[in-house]
This record gives C-alpha cells, sequence and structure tokens, in this order.
C-alpha cells in the first residue's frame, strides 16, 4: 500500500550522496528523512543545501556559456570520433587516388583512338597554328608599319618586346587557370581575347593604341600552348601519346608556313587597301592581320563543340560530368569503325573527394553579387598560387629543375638563332648595298632639270645652282655639306634620304616628303615648304624585301622532315634519347654557321637547324605534360612556357647585339645552351610507358 506522506514529497541526490526531500508546493525546505540513516547534524544539512546551491549554481553557468563538464567530455569524445572519420577519408582518398590513373587509362583504352580524337587533335592544332601565327605577324608587319605609324628604332623594339613579355604573362596565367577552371573554358577565354584585340589592332591608327592591342592579343594567345597539350593529352591512351601529340606540333609549323604565304600575297599590294578620309588609313598590312585571325577563329568555333576533358572533371569529383563525355568518346570512336553495337561497361570511376569547389560554392550563396564574384575569384587565385607552390614539393622539384634548364636552354639557342638569320640576312645585304654606293665629290650643277632617281649615293662638299628636281625619288641619299641655291623641288619621294649640315637659299619645295627631320644642322635662308607631305609614308617596293619572306617560308617548310621523324619514333626510342640526341645534333650544326659567307649559305643552314632542333621541342613538350599530374599539368607547363619566352627575351637582345661585330660569340653562345641542355636531358625519367597519374 502506497505511503500518502511520500506522494507529496520529491527526492533528490546531494553531492555528498544524502538524500534530501521536499514537499510539493509548500514552497519551502523538506527535512530529512531519518529512520534508515544515521543522525545527522546541523552541518551535514547546511552541506545538503550547500549541494543545491552549486546546483544552481552550475544552472546559472550553463546560461552564462560556461560549459557543463559533460559537455566538454561529449565535445572531447566527437573531436576524436572526428579526426577518425577524415583519417578513414584521407586513406580512402588516397587508395582511390592511386587507382584513378589506372582506372582511367583502362577506360581510354576502352573507348580507342578513333574519329573524336581526330577531331579534336584538328581543333586544338588550329588553336596551335593561331599561336605561330602570332609569332610571325609583328616581324612581317613591322617594316610597313613603322613607316606607315611613324614608329621610331627604340619604339619598334619596345613592340616586339611587349609582345613576347605578354605571352610570357599569358602562359603563366592561362597555365594555372586551366588547372582550376578547366581546360575547355579556358581555351575558349584565350582564342576570345586574341580576336577581339587582333581584330581591334587592324584599325588602331596610333601607335599607343596598337602596341596595347597587340600586347592584349599576346596575352590572349601566350596561354594556348600550355592549354593545348594538357588538353590533348587527357583523351590519349599511353601507347598514343607520344605519337599524336607530335603531330599535334605540326600545326605551330602550319602557323608559319600560312603566315609567310599570306604575307608574301597581301602585304606588298598597296591597292589592296583603302582609306575614309584623311584620318583613316587601311593599308595591306592591316588586312594581313585581319586575314591571320582565320585560324583562331576557326579554333574557336570548334571548341564551344568539344568537351570538357574528363581527366579534369574527375579530379574535381564531377563524376557524372565525366562519365558522360567518357561514353560520348567511346560511342562516337566505335560507331565510326562499324561497331555501333558495342556498349560502354563502365558503371563507377572512383574519384578523390575534393571540397575547394564545394567551399567556394558555399562561400559564393551569401552577400551582394560583387562579393560573391569576390568570395569566388580571390579562393580561385588562393588554390593557384598553393598549386603553384606545391610544384617545389620533394618528388618534383628535381625533375622540374632539370626542365627549366632544358626549356631555358633550347629556348634561348633556337629563338637566339631565330633572330640572327634574317638579321644577318639584312646585314649582308646592307653590306652589299654600301659596297656599290656612288660617292660626288665638290660636284657643281648648274640649271639641270633632274628627271631621273637618284639612288644609292653621297654628295659631299657639292654646289647645285637654278636646278629642278621633278617627280623623282630619291633613295638612299646622303647630302653633306652642300649648297642649294634657287632650286626646285616638286613631287620628290624620297626613302633613307638625308641633309646633313647643307646651306639652302632662296629654293622651294612643293608636294615633297622633305620636312625638317631630313634636314641635320642645315642653314636656311629664304626657303618655301609648300603642301609638305609630313609624316612618315609607306614604299611597298622598297620595304617589303621579298626574301624576308621566302626566309621565314623556308624555315618553317624546314621542320617537317623533323616533325615526322620525331613523330614516328617518339614511342619507339623514348622520349629521352630524341631530347639529347635532338639538342647535341643542333649543337653541331650551330659550327656550320661560321661557313655562312652568303645569304644562300646563311638560309641553308637556318634550314638545317630548324629541321635538327623542333625534334627536341616535340620531345620537351611531350614529356613535361607526361612528368606532372593532372591536378599540376596546366600550372607546370604554364611556367616553363613562360619561362621559354624569357629566354626568348634575352636571346633577341643578345643575338641582335652582336650582327656586323661578330659571328663566334652567338654561336658559342647557341652551342653551349644546346649542349647543356642535351646533357641535363638525359638526367630525366623516360615516360613513354607512364600512365597520367
Amino acid at each position: 500500500m502506497d505511503d500518502p506522506y511520500q506522494n507529496n514529497v520529491n527526492q533528490q541526490v546531494t553531492e555528498g550522496g544524502e538524500y534530501t526531500y521536499t514537499q510539493d508546493g509548500s514552497g519551502q525546505d523538506g527535512y530529512p528523512y531519518q529512520s534508515d540513516y544515521p543522525p545527522q547534524d546541523e552541518d551535514a544539512a547546511s552541506d545538503a543545501t550547500e549541494g543545491a546551491d552549486d546546483d544552481e549554481q552550475m544552472y546559472e553557468g550553463e546560461y552564462q556559456g560556461v560549459p557543463h563538464p559533460d559537455e566538454i567530455k561529449e565535445a572531447r569524445r566527437a573531436a576524436r570520433l572526428e579526426a577518425k572519420r577524415k583519417a578513414r577519408m584521407a586513406a580512402q582518398q588516397e587508395e582511390e587516388e592511386d587507382n584513378l590513373p589506372d582506372q582511367y587509362e583502362s577506360i581510354m583504352e576502352d573507348c580507342g583512338h578513333g574519329r573524336f580524337q581526330w577531331m579534336l587533335f584538328v581543333v586544338l592544332g588550329l588553336a596551335l597554328m593561331a599561336d605561330g601565327v602570332d609569332g610571325f605577324v609583328v616581324g612581317f608587319v613591322l617594316p610597313s608599319a613603322e613607316k606607315d605609324m611613324c614608329i621610331s628604332n627604340a619604339d619598334k623594339g619596345l613592340l616586339g618586346l611587349l609582345v613576347y613579355v605578354a605571352m610570357m604573362v599569358g602562359a603563366l596565367v592561362w597555365g594555372g587557370l586551366c588547372d582550376k577552371m578547366g581546360r575547355r573554358k579556358c581555351l575558349i577565354y584565350v582564342l576570345t581575347i586574341d580576336l577581339i584585340f587582333s581584330f581591334l589592332s587592324c584599325f588602331a591608327q596610333g601607335y599607343g593604341f596598337f602596341l596595347f592591342f597587340r600586347f592584349c592579343s599576346g596575352f590572349g594567345i601566350g596561354g594556348s600552348i600550355p592549354i593545348v597539350y594538357t588538353y590533348f593529352t587527357e583523351f590519349l591512351q599511353m601507347d598514343k601519346r607520344g605519337e599524336h601529340l607530335s603531330w599535334l606540333c605540326m600545326f605551330w609549323m602550319l602557323g608559319g608556313l600560312y603566315a609567310s604565304f599570306t604575307a608574301w600575297g597581301i602585304i606588298p599590294h598597296y591597292g589592296w587597301g583603302f582609306s575614309i578620309g584623311t584620318e583613316f588609313q587601311m593599308h595591306s598590312w592591316r588586312l594581313f592581320i585581319l586575314v591571320c585571325l582565320f585560324p583562331a577563329l576557326a579554333a574557336l568555333v570548334g571548341v564551344i563543340f568539344m568537351p570538357e576533358s574528363p581527366r579534369f572533371l574527375l579530379e574535381n569529383a564531377r563524376h557524372d560530368e565525366a562519365w558522360m563525355i567518357l561514353r560520348r568518346v567511346h560511342d562516337t570512336n566505335w560507331k565510326a569503325k562499324g561497331e555501333p553495337e558495342r556498349v560502354f561497361s563502365v558503371t563507377n570511376i572512383k574519384t578523390p573527394q575534393t571540397q575547394e569547389d564545394e567551399f567556394i560554392e558555399i562561400q559564393s550563396d551569401t552577400g551582394t553579387a560583387f562579393q560573391r564574384w569576390t568570395v569566388r575569384h580571390m579562393t580561385m587565385l588562393q588554390q593557384v598560387m598553393a598549386n603553384i607552390m606545391s610544384l617545389s614539393a620533394p618528388d618534383l622539384r628535381l625533375q622540374g629543375l632539370f626542365l627549366v634548364i632544358i626549356w631555358f636552354c633550347l629556348a634561348f639557342s633556337y629563338h637566339g638563332l631565330g633572330v640572327w638569320f634574317p638579321d644577318m640576312i639584312k646585314y649582308m645585304q646592307y653590306e652589299e648595298y654600301e659596297s656599290k654606293v656612288r660617292i660626288f665629290h665638290r660636284e657643281r650643277v648648274e640649271r639641270f632639270h633632274f628627271n631621273f632617281s637618284l639612288v644609292n649615293q653621297i654628295h659631299r662638299e657639292g654646289e647645285y645652282i637654278h636646278d629642278k628636281f621633278a617627280e623623282i625619288e630619291i633613295k638612299s641619299v646622303k647630302f653633306e655639306d652642300t649648297l642649294f641655291e634657287n632650286c626646285y623641288f616638286e613631287d620628290v619621294r624620297s626613302t633613307n634620304t638625308f641633309f646633313e649640315n647643307c646651306t639652302i637659299k632662296n629654293t622651294v619645295f612643293y608636294n615633297t616628303d622633305l620636312w625638317q627631320e631630313k634636314f641635320k644642322d642645315c642653314r636656311m635662308e629664304n626657303t618655301t615648304f609648300l603642301h609638305p607631305k609630313k609624316g612618315c609614308h609607306l614604299n611597298f617596293q622598297e620595304e617589303n624585301d621579298i626574301v624576308i619572306y621566302m626566309v621565314s617560308f623556308l624555315g618553317s617548310l624546314a621542320v617537317l622532315p623533323g616533325n615526322i621523324i620525331s613523330a614516328l619514333f617518339m614511342d619507339k626510342i623514348g622520349r629521352i634519347r630524341i631530347i639529347g640526341g635532338s639538342m647535341l645534333a643542333s649543337a653541331a650544326c650551330t659550327f656550320l654557321l661560321l661557313l655562312s659567307f652568303s645569304q644562300g649559305a646563311v638560309i641553308c643552314w637556318q634550314c638545317l637547324f630548324y629541321a635538327v632542333s623542333v625534334a627536341a621541342w616535340n620531345g620537351v613538350e611531350v614529356i613535361t605534360v607526361e612528368l606532372y599530374p593532372s591536378s599540376k599539368r596546366g600550372t607546370a607547363f604554364g611556367i616553363l612556357n613562360g619561362i621559354c619566352k624569357f629566354a626568348a627575351i634575352i636571346a633577341s637582345f643578345i643575338f641582335s647585339a652582336f650582327i656586323g661585330v661578330t659571328k663566334i660569340i652567338p654561336i658559342f653562345l647557341a652551342f653551349a645552351a644546346l649542349v647543356c641542355g642535351g646533357l641535363v636531358a638525359l638526367k630525366l625519367p623516360e615516360t613513354r610507358e607512364k600512365i597520367l597519374t
């Protein structure tokens, strides 16, 4: 039977293990029930009350934000469980990352090599061709552009320098971004930037705008090489990589041939241009730049219809998208081979767990549009920088150093001699021209009508009295300490013609291009200039020597045999032997340059050098994409390609400085660089049987 009293009390336990009771509803403390316990004194009762106060204080502490000891224990237990979970995930991720390369290689073998790869080959080849064209544009248009826009020698050198600097920066930036944004997306951006600013440069009338547009165009197209090789590599199986990447290199040669042929066919034709008033001039060299946009435009249209690299998607845990693309590759290839019934049997692809993109998405869901844009791009920039820093890891540091040396040495010698060859031909032409100069000393001509052109002459201390110069061309003529009195110049065109320390009296210049910059330290007395043709004027017969186009055309065509040989033997004898052998053979070819005593000999040795050295280029580009993991492949290639452009800038200054001075130093520098790079190449690991990591 229940005790009625016990229904009105609540039992509580104090910290001392004692029991106290309070009566329900009374609002007063109860008395201790001691029938089963030893007698307690007042201190014991106060202890019980103190325990109750502690409980109330603990409650207040929790209310104030102080955690309960049990909560601390629970948090520690949860932290240990989370650490164990992360350790299991890390181990699982490492296992999946180890399995992904083998699985991906098996999938690519199952997809086969066929129509899809060849379509991508053509599209990416056009992008590479656009880069090759861009490398020749400035050199071809400069002789005409410097006259059309009155570009000084200093500004002319600045144009070539800034274009290479822009391409160097573009390689660094876009190579890093393609590892985070995607190969296809970055290639679309690169080609779009190149097209827009190259198109604008066609219409730029001032040198400042022309320089800016060409710089922006170079920044765009400079990123094409790292992206193209990275992109195409990830669609190739192991036994096809070396050969087909080497075939892809041929498009750079086609870019040189296209630029040379179109420049030869367009630039010398002055009548192909047009003008709108006197402010806007569209000469033929601007039309040449416009025609050079066609490869980039065709590549952009093609890339839009191409898918993203499935390897990039898998590295970023985008499994479903990668699976759909791989299935498309599989079905396209086997349908073209007459086996449409073959089914893509892959159902699951192990992908590494990544949290970087997830973090960006979480951060991008809050704040204003500008804040979301800032968070996304700043986080991406941090990831790119972290990717760059990771290239200094111990497992990548040594091979990275070797590749830096090889890229620098090969680019230094190749681009240095690439500048030296045409400049040497121009210097030989100049020497030959100078050897035929006619010198007139103290000549006196009075009341004579000059109705024939004056070419390659020097007149010193002469006197021209009552003479007429009408409708003639004065080309490469210098008048020194000469008197012109009562003379008349009408419709005179001049090229490289100057008057130094001359006295000009009672003379009229009507509709001529003889203006202030043509007269140096001259004394004018009662001299009149009527309707002068101020500024610079094009002379296409003078400025567009067919030899320059022919040299570039033959140099580009000469790499064809080297491309074919390297493509056929890249997978048979290996990348290392191709690189080392090509660079050492190229070093031997440089000694033949000592025998170049004529323009024909220089052209011959140039073609031989290009034919031998192109195999090294193919090999170093193949081994670069194979040595680095997919998450760092574009970044590493971009850095190395930027180093290549940096070496080209240095070499162009050094080699051009010795034109007309000596042949020995440029030849020795090229020889030393090639030997150094060739020997270092032998230290690299062979990658022809290496699965992409």
